[in-house]
C-alpha cells in the first residue's frame, strides 16, 4: 500500500468549503497544514484578521474543522503565537500555527517540535518576521516493515522578500537540528511546507547534507500558488525527499483551488 502525504498552507481556512471537500476526498495518511487557526472563545465560525487596512476572513477553529473530517487521525496543533482576531468589533484571542494529522494505523514512534525563528508569542502576533516552528514525526509503516520521518515547516516571512538573510540561515540551522533529533539516518525522510524561499536559497544546499532533494523544482513545476494569489514570485511551497523514498506519485495540485497555495501531494510506495 502507498503512503499518501499532503502538505498545504491552508491560509486560515479562507477557502473553507472547497478545502474541506478536498481533504475529505483525498483522505491523506499524513496531512501537514500550515497557517492553522484555533480560537476556543469564538462564538462565530468566522473571524477577521486585521493588519492596518488589510483584512482577511479566517476560520475561527480550522484545526477543529479538519479534525472533524479526519476522525481516524491522531492530531497535533503547534501554535507559534496568540493574537487578536475580530468578531465584528469584538476582539477574540486566537492561536496560529501548524497542524499535523496522522492516520491512527501509523504508530508515531518519535517526534520533535521546536521554533526555527524566534519564540512563542503569547501577547500578540509580533513584528515581522514573526515566529515560526517546525514539527517532525517518525512513524512505523507495518506494510513496509520500516519507519519514515516526515517534517513540516512554515518558513519565516520577510517583508523584504524571499531572498537569503542571516535569519533564514539561522532558520535552516535550527531546522537541521530538529531533523537530527527525529530522523534515523538510513531511513526515508520527507520535508515539506510553505518554506517561503526562492529555489536557489542557500537553505537547500544545507538540506542536501541529509540527502534531501526538492521534487517541486526538479520535476518541472514552476508555480505553487493559485489564482487567489495575484502577485509575482510563484514559488513558496516545497517537498523534499531522500533518495530512499520510493516516489509513486507527486503533484503540485492545480485543481481544486483550496487556498492561495497549491497542495503538494506525495504518494510513497
Amino acid at each position: 500500500m502507498s503512503l499518501r502525504v499532503i502538505s498545504l498552507n491552508a491560509w486560515g481556512g479562507r477557502v473553507h468549503e472547497p478545502l474541506m471537500r478536498y481533504l475529505q476526498q483525498a483522505d491523506p495518511d499524513v496531512l501537514c497544514l500550515q497557517e492553522v487557526t484555533r480560537s476556543p472563545d469564538a462564538a462565530s465560525d468566522w473571524l477577521i484578521y486585521r493588519d492596518g487596512t488589510f483584512e482577511l476572513p479566517q476560520r475561527a477553529n480550522l484545526y477543529e474543522d479538519v479534525k472533524a473530517i479526519l476522525p481516524r487521525h491522531e492530531t497535533m496543533f503547534a501554535p507559534v503565537a496568540r493574537g487578536t482576531l475580530f468578531e465584528g468589533e469584538r476582539e477574540v484571542t486566537s492561536e496560529f500555527g501548524l497542524g499535523t494529522f496522522v492516520r491512527n494505523t501509523l504508530p508515531i514512534i518519535g517526534q520533535g517540535l521546536g521554533f526555527v525563528h524566534a519564540q512563542f508569542s503569547a501577547d500578540g502576533w509580533g513584528p515581522h518576521p514573526r515566529s515560526r516552528n517546525a514539527h517532525g514525526i517518525r512513524m512505523f509503516r507495518y506494510d513496509a516493515g520500516s519507519a519514515v520521518t516526515i517534517v513540516q515547516m512554515h518558513g519565516l516571512r520577510d517583508l523584504a522578500g524571499k531572498g537569503d538573510t542571516p535569519a533564514r540561515l539561522a532558520q535552516a540551522e535550527a531546522l537541521s537540528a530538529l531533523i537530527e533529533k527525529v530522523w534515523q539516518p538510513g531511513e526515508p525522510l520527507v520535508l515539506c511546507g510553505d518554506l517561503n524561499l526562492l529555489p536557489d536559497s542557500e537553505t537547500f544546499a544545507i538540506l542536501r547534507s541529509f540527502g534531501l532533494i526538492d521534487l517541486v523544482t526538479t520535476r518541472g513545476f514552476t508555480d505553487t500558488r493559485t489564482s487567489w494569489y495575484p502577485k509575482e514570485g510563484r514559488y513558496a511551497d516545497y517537498l523534499l525527499v531522500t533518495p530512499d523514498v520510493k516516489v509513486e506519485n507527486f503533484d503540485v495540485v492545480a485543481d481544486p483551488e483550496v487556498s492561495d497555495h497549491r497542495a503538494l501531494l506525495l504518494e510513497i510506495a
